[in-house]
């Protein structure tokens, strides 16, 4: 995370640029999309990036239903109403963003700093927000859209299964059923190698004992795979 008051300093720009693999023409875009209000308010009076939180709300319901409609042909609007209602919630763009570490680069005011804010599920979902609505004002729907292709490309692919069918929850729904225990994920290995679509390897395990074991670009994909291999055990006869 950047500590200097002032703003971002050009080393951390070139370093978000790198994780969002996005070179902005405007860097004062880039600055007010990792500005949180908190910091905003104690330095300058603004309120950081709520407004573009607010439009890259809008440019995400949109490019995702967009995605959604064309890998999906066969689904009627309740399926992608619900598939996108799925997707698009805090929870999981908080996901994204995590799986980025777009947190150690937010600006953040002195108390929520202290509060460990950079790590806060809504904090990390409102960036994420923030960062396709400077993206879609920097390069236009193009760039917004190219971005959530690369990032949510799993979850938004052809394979890609309707909420209520995905595997994690499913694996929940059989653990807390079965053994009134939720399962842990666990990260085992890294490769720290970019687009490596085996970068991660992930284990599920609940209470100990170890269920399932999956590899993908995104530690998400990696606990998909986890869970998907894990219900294979837990739903054989």
């Amino acid at each position: 995370m950047s500590t200097d008051p002032g703003g971002f300093d050009e080393a951390t720009c070139e370093q978000i640029t790198k994780v969002l693999g996005y070179a902005f023409r405007d860097p004062a875009l880039l600055r007010t999309a990792f500005t949180h209000p908190s910091f905003g308010y104690e330095h300058d009076g603004t309120r950081g990036n709520e407004r573009l939180e607010f439009l890259g709300d809008a440019v995400i319901d949109l490019v995702v239903a967009d995605l959604l409609f064309d890998a999906h042909p066969e689904w009627n609007e309740g399926d992608l109403t619900r598939a996108r209602r799925g997707l698009v919630n805090n929870r999981n763009l908080a996901g994204y963003a995590r799986d980025m570490d777009l947190g150690r680069f937010v600006r953040l005011g002195r108390g929520e700093r202290r509060a460990g804010g950079a790590e806060r599920e809504r904090l990390l979902g409102n960036l994420f927000e923030a960062v396709v609505g400077a993206l879609y004002l920097d390069g236009g729907l193009a760039a917004a859209t190219a971005f959530l292709r690369e990032t949510c490309g799993s979850d938004l692919s052809a394979e890609g299964e309707l909420p209520e069918h995905d595997p994690k929850t499913r694996f929940q729904e059989w653990s807390v059923a079965t053994r009134k225990s939720f399962p842990d994920y666990t990260v085992v290995s890294d490769s720290e190698i970019e687009n490596d679509d085996e970068r991660f390897v992930v284990e599920v395990a609940i209470e100990g004992e170890r269920f399932g074991r999956g590899a993908g670009r995104t530690k998400r994909a990696a606990e998909r795979r986890a869970a998907k291999d894990a219900l294979q055990k837990a739903e054989a006869p």
